[in-house]
């Protein structure tokens, strides 16, 4: 099974000599699809009541903003969770012990999913805030 090639267009439609504003979509990505697969997306958009570029959009940007970007990343968030967890378990134990009862299992699955859903959106900003330290010391841009 091959997976379609996404191109982007380096061509913007702007006119000659005009910047893009901030946050202005220029660029283009094209992808070939079979008349069945252009069918089931348009039909897909429609459901979602979009516009098609809205749907291809959104799916796109979603499905990149929920993997990690490389297995490094990958790491950074399973040891920030596991920090997390850890630390939030040992607080959790004990003002549990000071006021003289036991931590309930359910705290501790609480605990372990508020890491879950947190750490790649952390480990991310990690990330993030090392490269823009990194590029402000040598004076390039991240």
């Amino acid at each position: 099974m091959s997976s379609p090639r996404v191109q982007a267009n380096p061509q913007s439609s702007l006119p000659f000599g005009e910047e893009a504003k901030p946050g202005f979509r220029t660029k283009t990505a094209a992808a070939r699809l079979t008349p069945d697969e252009l069918a089931e997306i348009e039909a897909a958009a429609e459901g979602a009541g979009q516009a098609l570029s809205e749907w291809l959009r959104g799916t796109a940007l979603s499905a990149a903003r929920q993997r990690p970007s490389d297995p490094a990343e990958l790491v950074l968030a399973e040891v920030w969770a596991v920090r997390y967890a850890l630390l939030n378990l040992f607080h959790a134990a004990a003002e549990a012990a000071a006021e003289g009862r036991q931590l309930l299992p359910d705290s501790v699955l609480n605990i372990r999913d508020q890491a879950d859903a947190r750490k790649l959106q952390q480990a991310r900003k990690l990330l993030d805030d090392f490269f823009a330290r990194e590029a402000k010391k040598t004076g390039r841009k991240p």
